[in-house]
Parts: C-alpha cells; sequence; structure tokens
C-alpha cells in the first residue's frame, strides 16, 4: 500500500503532541488547556479547535514535567522542568515573564490555593523551595530537605489546611506543615470597598508583574484561535 507523506515541519496538529508529559485545563475557560512536552515546548490547546494548537511557548530546553495554571489570576501559568527551571507565564505572550534556576531538574510545581504569588516546588536532590514573589521576586523564601535517599515525585498543596504533600519515588508521602509567615494572603478590609478576596489576589499579582516586567492589562479579553 501507499506510504503516508510526513507531516510539514511547521505542522500543528495535535499529532505531534506524542511526546506530551503533562497538561492542565483552564480554571475558567473551560476548553483551553496546556501540554507539556518532552522537548520542552508547551503548546496551548483548545477543544473547540482539535485539530491544532492555539500557541507554542518556547522556553524550557528540555522535558516539561508540569505545567500549572493560577488558581486566580485568568492570564498566568507556571511550568517545571528537567532544565532545572521554574518559569512564569502569561499565556498571551510567546515568552516567559520569569525564570527561576532551581540547580537540580524540577519534577513538580504547584501554586499555593490562598495565594496568587505563591508556590512550591521539588527538586531531583530531594529539596521543596518554597517562593512568594510578592515577598521576594527573585529568590526562594523558603526551602526544606525532605527526603536523603529518594527522588520526589509530585507535591500537592491541602486546600484548606496549611499542609504540603510530597510523594517520592520510594512510594512514600512525606506531609509537611507550612509556618505562618509562609500562609500570607490577601484580606478585604473596609479601605478595599466592594472587592472579593479573589480580585484582591489578582490585584496582587499585576503588583508583582508591573514591577517585575511591565505595566498589564486592565482587562482579560476572550480567548479566540490563534489567541
Amino acid at each position: 500500500g501507499q506510504r503516508a507523506a510526513p507531516p510539514p515541519e511547521d505542522d500543528t496538529g495535535l499529532a505531534g503532541l506524542a511526546g506530551g508529559l503533562c497538561f492542565d485545563f483552564h480554571l475558567t475557560i473551560d476548553h483551553l488547556f496546556l501540554v507539556g512536552t518532552e522537548e520542552g515546548k508547551i503548546h496551548k490547546c483548545s477543544k473547540d479547535f482539535s485539530g491544532q494548537y492555539l500557541a507554542t511557548y518556547e522556553g524550557h530546553t528540555m522535558a516539561v514535567y508540569t505545567v500549572r495554571w493560577n488558581n486566580y489570576h485568568p492570564r498566568m501559568f507556571i511550568s517545571a522542568s528537567a532544565d532545572w527551571t521554574v518559569k512564569l507565564w502569561d499565556h498571551t505572550q510567546e515568552s516567559c515573564l520569569m525564570s527561576f534556576d532551581l540547580g537540580q531538574a524540577v519534577g513538580d510545581v504547584a501554586w499555593a490555593p490562598y495565594s496568587s504569588t505563591a508556590f512550591a516546588a521539588i527538586t531531583s536532590d530531594g529539596i521543596v523551595h518554597f517562593y512568594d514573589l510578592s515577598v521576594n521576586r527573585n529568590e526562594r523564601i523558603c526551602y526544606q530537605k525532605v527526603v536523603r535517599k529518594a527522588k520526589l515525585t509530585h507535591i500537592m498543596f491541602n486546600t484548606t489546611e496549611p499542609i504540603i504533600f510530597v510523594g517520592d519515588d520510594r512510594g512514600g508521602v512525606n506531609c509537611l506543615k507550612l509556618s505562618p509567615n509562609l500562609r500570607k494572603f490577601c484580606v478585604v478590609t473596609e479601605e478595599d470597598g466592594d472587592v472579593t478576596r479573589e480580585e484582591l489576589e489578582v490585584r496582587k499579582m499585576n503588583e508583582f508583574l508591573e514591577m517585575a516586567v511591565g505595566p498589564q492589562k486592565e482587562h482579560v479579553v476572550g480567548v479566540e484561535a490563534g489567541a
């Protein structure tokens, strides 16, 4: 029988995602999702346009193990890679906004459920790294060696208690309690007026972005194909 012609090099079909390692659906735009790949690229995809992806983000040089949308800010997501970095992205921009070098392969990263600017990541040397960009935009504010002779594989925040769970490649699940100084979140006061805590968290991330990378868009526009 006849052989199928090879796909063109610039093919944007989802068939090119054979090396996908991770994905995450947007929290409010239900058709939108991200895929991290073995080669280091991140693809933005839509269930409404299943034949192609909407954008490709290039910044990582090795496999992307995790992609996570921010819990509060609808444009922001974060990624973790074997290239030793965690990168912060705005899905409407091609290049990453910030990159954090953790010195070892980064197996997983997770946003704190209570803050738009806090996240934790794990590295192959058994360390949990905690960042809060509203406190220090360049350096981790805490780190903890969790295991001596195992490789950390997954990290997860408890959604209601100040606890982090960390899994390792020997079947262990390690439970860490966050100290009070790591649990900073926005509280609505009378001075804030008629706003929600969630809106204050979006504002907090925007204030960080203004300092770190420049002026931010006031409103979030609808996501279109190719956006």
